[in-house]
């Protein structure tokens, strides 16, 4: 590990003792150097301990990208606190799931609001008079508690220490081609809360010292001028960003009609990497970013408890469409025979949440070229899920991911399908018992099943199967309200499909794969978003 310390608190302290005059943050008209950020951060930990807080409690931070977010997160790591970034989409259930698991002291919210599950809520960072006291920087202590979905429905803690983060940022600033180096500009409008763009975004920017271009919201054109007015050089993204710039200059340049990619190329005109990550990126896309604004997107793969990157097409120096090349430097990857080995997709070990595109390499007595099950090995795993570190790493420090890979030719990876019903929609995780859960709670539901479907846009969206009672009438709206009072909205159906009853196992569970089979997954749905109401055992359907 670096002697500058591990946590993203202490790399930051690092930059400022460096360089404290070097720009470390541009969000809208407010401009921080290093210095100064690091004063802010002082003065939050201060207020964290101004407020009796203790080092090891947790705190949760449900707070937008922005200068707040990093004070306020920044600040209780300093403080020795464990942060739980909070999705800023989660309605009050998810979140107060959250707090209760998590067993938070505090939430940081951006407005003041009433307490939830009898959490204290803090409008804002604290501030104190710091500096903070501040507390030993040690690797093998909690720094963050991601949740993620997990078999049971219920989002789960993965337990990712200082050291797991640091260890993944020095992998990947080892490929040949780091994603960020000093002297970039980073655009980061990935949600900080999310491990992508906490760590493969700010942690690199903080690691290096580089500066960080920071968007609240992201907005196609608006990036699109912030990226060329700040000669951004390194563009960390998701594939619904790339189709959303492309969709952008498809829409027609105002500006200059006869060149309607003219805007995309100045936004892209000093970028020096550009990476996807969440979920694959369509070829078409890849392709379309090469020709029309002149830059390669380089794909990576990952999960939330590898802190995220486990693989990068960067670490091979071989670009290609629906690839992620190979694993990062300082990590094993291998593929194994699930039907050999035994693996359990739902077993222990199994990573929950998938933070990127395809990738790996076989163990060294692989005698074909897979499918077979990604597992991976190295300092950047995370220590099991919260409180008790069950299902981390196995004996032998190998972690099964649950997702399934082929070995091309040049020996690069390229992934095949998950082993579990995860639907990944832009990035973020949907399970299906999470949904269903919700659904079943209707009075007019007697069963449902929740698959994913694909979708050009986020990749892939939810689709509902539901069995009304009898003498019962339903529309997609009432159900899509239903669900959205306890969902975020990228988990609300987008489509439902009604059914008389639904195929079950031996063992009386639903069969998700038998619904796929019947062609529900793919089938042409027409009357999309309409309101039609749908009668028990009518056998009809509504929604796209």
């Amino acid at each position: 590990m670096s002697e500058a310390g591990t946590s993203l608190a202490a790399l930051v302290r690092a930059a400022a003792q460096r360089d404290p005059g070097a720009p470390a943050v541009v969000a809208g008209d407010r401009r921080l150097t290093w210095g100064e950020l690091d004063v802010a951060v002082d003065r939050a930990a201060a207020g964290y301990a101004d407020r009796g807080l203790s080092p090891g409690e947790r705190v949760a931070v449900q707070l937008p990208n922005g200068l707040d977010w990093l004070r306020a997160v920044l600040g209780a790591l300093r403080a020795g606190l464990v942060v739980v970034p909070v999705n800023t989409a989660y309605t009050d259930p998810e979140l107060e799931h959250v707090l209760t698991d998590s067993g938070s002291s505090l939430l940081v919210v951006a407005a003041d609001r009433d307490p939830l599950a009898g959490v204290p809520v803090c409008p804002g960072p604290p501030e104190g008079d710091g500096p903070a006291t501040g507390v030993a920087d040690d690797p093998e202590a909690l720094a963050f508690l991601c949740y993620t979905s997990g078999t049971t429905g219920r989002p789960r803690g993965a337990m990712l220490t200082s050291g797991a983060l640091r260890a993944n940022q020095e992998q990947c600033l080892a490929m040949a081609s780091p994603p960020v180096r000093a002297d970039d500009r980073v655009l980061l409008v990935l949600p900080l809360f999310h491990v992508y763009g906490l760590n493969a975004g700010f942690g690199l920017v903080a690691a290096t010292g580089a500066c960080a271009v920071l968007l609240e919201t992201f907005d196609p054109r608006g990036s699109l001028a912030v990226m060329a007015e700040e000669q951004v050089t390194t563009v960390p993204g998701a594939p619904p960003m790339y189709q959303a710039w492309l969709a952008a200059a498809d829409a027609g340049n105002l500006e200059d009609p006869a060149h309607p990619d003219a805007e995309l190329r100045r936004g892209f005109a000093a970028v020096r990497i550009a990476s996807a990550g969440a979920a694959p990126l369509p070829e078409e896309v890849w392709t379309a970013m090469r020709d029309r604004a002149a830059v390669t997107v380089w794909e990576g793969y990952g999960l939330t408890e590898a802190a995220p990157v486990v693989a990068s097409t960067l670490a091979t120096g071989r670009a290609k469409p629906a690839c992620i090349g190979g694993p990062l430097p300082g990590l094993e990857l291998a593929l194994r025979d699930t039907a050999a080995s035994g693996a359990d997709p739902t077993a222990a070990g199994g990573g929950d949440e998938e933070a990127g595109g395809t990738g790996g390499t076989h163990d060294a007595d692989d005698s074909d070229e897979g499918p077979g099950e990604i597992w991976v090995r190295g300092p950047n795993l995370f220590s099991g899920y919260w409180p008790d570190g069950v299902d981390g790493p196995d004996a032998d420090g190998w972690l099964g991911t649950g997702d399934l890979a082929y070995r091309d030719a040049d020996g690069d990876l390229h992934l095949v399908d998950r082993r579990s019903d995860l639907i990944l929609v832009s990035g973020f995780n949907v399970y299906p018992a999470e949904v269903e859960r919700v659904l079943d709670q209707h009075p007019a539901v007697v069963e449902s099943a929740v698959i994913g479907v694909p979708d050009p846009r986020t990749g892939a969206a939810v689709r509902a199967v539901v069995v009304l009672a009898p003498g019962e009438s339903l529309t997609v709206a009432q159900l899509q309200a239903h669900a959205s009072q306890s969902l975020a909205r990228y988990k609300v159906p987008g489509s439902v499909h009604f059914l008389p009853s639904l195929p079950h196992s031996l063992t009386g569970k639903v069969s998700r794969a038998r619904l796929r089979e019947l062609g529900l997954s793919d089938a042409d749905e027409d009357g999309a978003g309409t309101d039609a109401a749908v009668s028990a055992g009518a056998g009809e359907h509504t929604g796209g």
